[in-house]
């Protein structure tokens, strides 16, 4: 791997976490002083609690965003350069420049839909493996293949060979850096009734129906508003998937089992 591509990487992560650290202490800032705010209306009062869940959400969002901040890179046709992650961010104002897209936003969808085939503009895609702050891989993949010898040199061995690779525990992970295009059709689709997912074991309906529920919570105010309610068939169920929505940069979600749904009801067989 080339030193020189790796340290562009990590110089452009520092300066993601950078921005991620001073929202942090912005953000801070204002929820003390909303908490510290005394008397006023009853609107006042109405209006500090909902600036204060809304602070608090967006602390949690950053929060969360620590681990595996940006993991995609696009280099587009006409010379952009966009980088995709769990979070979208933005330089302070007044540019507010785009520094990171998030990976449900449209200029992000690229980086799942194109290939050799049809690049959508892309001419490489870039997966960036990151510990922590720190990037520690490459794997890149040539979507223009009519783009000079050398134009853009490649890293790595390959994004497929890499997450074949990736070391497996005993809890789900998200796959939002390997959607694959029929995948992202799902989770992008309409929301105007029943969306049935449909596959045999081990073919990824729990992690693309999660991804889906993360989705809506993004483009969809209404759902946002109400929040997404997941039922799993078991406990043990929702331990296996629970940290996955977190990860997403989602905290509006209510998991339960069947026997759960109806408060204070409590069935004593199977």
């Amino acid at each position: 791997m080339t030193p020189s591509e790796l340290d562009h990487e990590q110089q452009h992560l520092d300066r993601l976490y950078a921005r991620v650290d001073e929202l942090r202490a912005q953000v801070a800032g204002e929820l003390d002083r909303a908490l510290r705010a005394r008397g006023g209306s009853a609107r006042d009062l109405v209006d500090r609690e909902a600036q204060v869940d809304r602070l608090t959400e967006r602390a949690a969002t950053l929060d969360r965003a620590e681990e595996g901040l940006c993991f995609g890179r696009l280099d587009l046709a006409e010379g952009q350069v966009r980088y995709v992650g769990r979070t979208g961010l933005r330089g302070p104002a007044p540019e507010r420049t785009p520094l990171l897209l998030d990976w449900r936003a449209p200029g992000s969808r690229a980086f799942y839909l194109a290939t050799p085939a049809d690049n959508h503009g892309v001419r490489r895609r870039r997966h960036l493996r990151t510990s922590a702050r720190r990037v520690t891989g490459l794997e890149d993949e040539l979507l223009d293949l009519d783009a000079a010898p050398g134009a853009l040199p490649l890293q790595g061995e390959g994004a497929l060979m890499a997450a074949l690779a990736e070391h497996r525990t005993g809890r789900m992970k998200d796959i939002v850096t390997t959607l694959q295009a029929e995948q992202d059709e799902i989770v992008r689709a309409d929301a105007d009734g029943v969306l049935v997912v449909q596959g045999g074991p081990g073919t990824g309906k729990t992690a693309v129906a999660l991804h889906r529920a993360a989705y809506l919570l993004y483009a969809r105010p209404t759902v946002a508003r109400q929040g997404v309610l997941v039922v799993g068939p078991t406990p043990t169920f929702l331990d296996y998937i629970e940290q996955v929505l977190p990860s997403l940069g989602e905290t509006q979600v209510v998991l339960t089992t069947p026997e759960e749904l109806y408060p204070g009801v409590v069935p004593d067989r199977p």
